[in-house]
């Protein structure tokens, strides 16, 4: 009798019913040879459902159902070598135990043929499509926090499905993996892990924050329905209390069809392949990397899968996977705040830079504004571009426009301080080919909010940095620093830009925007130049 998994038995059981049986089931043992067995192995290759040749509908289910678009005509589709060895190892096993039991004096096995080994081909998202993924995914929190966990941690779906809040140390940053769950047809149950030992996982800060979130957005549901939710709750459940887990064949086909609509072509176990990847990129040593992984040997399936990651990580230096990680997507702005944070057009900078000029008393109240050409000689644009910016005001209601008459500022001392308050997230205009107005800043300080200005917060904090050279956006990265210590921001900078393959000296060509993690608006904006 076999002594492996539940899972392992019924696959193999598998294999012999539908692969084994209608071909060689009625062959007496001893009447077995290696050429039967050759010829099985090349139907195997030929089509994995073993059709007849005849023209037929492939159905998407065996049972009573209205035929769609997924109910086509058949196309064969060969079994993978990797799944014919498998059918070979069973046969392999059987005939052993019969050459023990002396039942034939050799196995016909040995002499057969099955197909090579087929070489590991990892194929992990790429950072771009990483962050596609994590923007579709966002768009239930829920889902991106499985999605996020997924790609951080490189856990398996059974095991992801599993996951039970006892079994996460939000203080301490550790995940307990324990159990998985296993599914065979409409059957699922709990069980141990594909290596039956527990292994524990270190989490990034940007991580704990996430599932920190999670966990007080399902205590709040289970609140509202009146349910109680306790540590023995999954982490990932339909149910409001957490009682019952997903089921894995569910998590992998909503991936599939999120991934279709965001436009890469991959599948949940790439997720697993893009962790163990950008730690090997990352630096981190290969034993690690198993060990997260779960995999057995020491990192011996580790080396063997991830070969040409390893190589290649002789060549490069990273600081961590936390660093390597896209953005976590954020909700989209509208309105007034969108421009706030990022203007995307001339009238737009110029708007939100009249804006500046108005609560800082620049343009006091009941005084009007220059006139459209005045605007279109300061900020260099058309008339019509500046026209649309004092427009934006007056949606913004910081000026009142009457028709033929200037438009007047309307803004009263109270509402300079409300909207004070709301500015911290203010863009500086950057400069464009229409719009050259903005002055350089000077070397070494943090344009935005002023040094020493008490809406920065004081001491160190997980701080999410945007750094971009020449208005393009080169990095992404969070760090635990303190945003009113310029000469850490400095290093943070000269860091950034050495990942960017360029020198200390060329660092005036850059910026870095700092905010508070999880926070779109915007802290400060570093700038500073180069040491002489």
């Amino acid at each position: 009798m076999h002594t492996g998994g539940a899972s392992t038995v019924s696959g193999y059981r598998g294999y012999i019913d539908k692969h084994v049986r209608p071909f060689i089931g009625s062959i007496k043992v001893g009447a077995l040879d290696a050429e039967i067995l050759d010829s099985l192995y090349a139907e195997l290759r030929r089509c994995r459902d073993h059709c007849t040749g005849r023209r037929k509908v492939q159905h998407r289910t065996a049972g009573r159902h209205e035929c769609d678009e997924r109910c086509r005509p058949h196309q064969c589709n060969p079994l993978g070598n990797a799944t014919i060895r498998k059918v070979h190892f069973v046969l392999s096993g059987a005939y052993k135990r019969a050459v023990r039991w002396k039942w034939v004096s050799s196995s016909p096995v040995t002499q057969a043929e099955p197909p090579s080994v087929p070489p590991p081909d990892p194929q992990p998202p790429s950072a771009e499509e990483a962050a596609r993924l994590l923007t579709e995914a966002w768009r239930d929190p829920d889902w991106g926090t499985l999605v996020w966990l997924t790609m951080t941690t490189g856990v398996r779906r059974g095991e992801l499905c599993a996951l039970r809040w006892k079994h996460v140390d939000l203080e301490a940053g550790v995940l307990t993996v324990r159990r998985g769950i296993a599914q065979d047809g409409s059957h699922k149950r709990e069980k141990d892990t594909k290596t039956h030992q527990r292994r524990h996982i270190t989490l990034d800060p940007a991580t704990v924050a996430i599932l920190s979130e999670h966990w007080e957005h399902c205590l709040a549901r289970a609140a509202a329905l009146d349910v109680t939710l306790d540590r023995e709750a999954f982490v990932f459940s339909p149910a409001p209390d957490g009682s019952a887990h997903l089921v894995p064949s569910s998590v992998t086909q909503r991936y599939g069809r999120m991934a279709k609509r965001a436009g890469v072509d991959t599948h949940l176990h790439n997720l697993r392949h893009y962790s163990a990847t950008e730690l090997i990129a990352a630096g981190v040593d290969v034993r690690t990397v198993a060990g997260r992984l779960g995999h057995g040997g020491g990192g011996t399936t580790t080396l063997r899968v991830y070969a040409a990651w390893v190589a290649e990580a002789d060549q490069r230096a990273a600081a961590g996977l936390a660093l390597r990680l896209p953005s976590r997507p954020r909700p989209a702005l509208e309105g007034m705040e969108r421009v706030l944070a990022t203007p995307r057009t001339p009238y737009e900078r110029i708007a939100v830079d009249l804006r500046v000029r108005i609560l800082d008393g620049t343009y006091p109240a009941g005084e009007p504004l220059p006139t459209g050409d005045q605007l279109a000689m300061m900020y260099r644009v058309a008339k019509g571009t500046a026209q649309r910016a004092v427009t934006v005001l007056g949606t913004w209601g910081l000026i009142k426009v009457s028709r033929g008459c200037r438009a007047i500022v309307v803004v009263t001392p109270q509402d300079v301080s409300d909207q004070a308050t709301a500015s911290d997230s203010t863009v500086i205009p950057t400069e464009t080919d229409e719009t050259q107005w903005a002055e350089p800043p000077s070397p070494g300080t943090v344009t935005g909010i002023p040094p020493g200005d008490d809406r920065v917060p004081m001491g160190r904090q997980l701080l999410d940095l945007e750094v971009r050279r020449d208005n393009f956006v080169v990095s992404k990265v969070t760090a635990d620093a303190d945003p009113k210590n310029w000469e850490e921001l400095r290093q943070l900078l000269v860091d950034s830009v050495q990942r960017d393959g360029r020198e200390e000296y060329d660092i005036a060509r850059y910026e870095m925007d700092v905010r508070e993690h999880g926070d779109p608006k915007v802290l400060t904006t570093f700038v500073t130049s180069a040491r002489g």
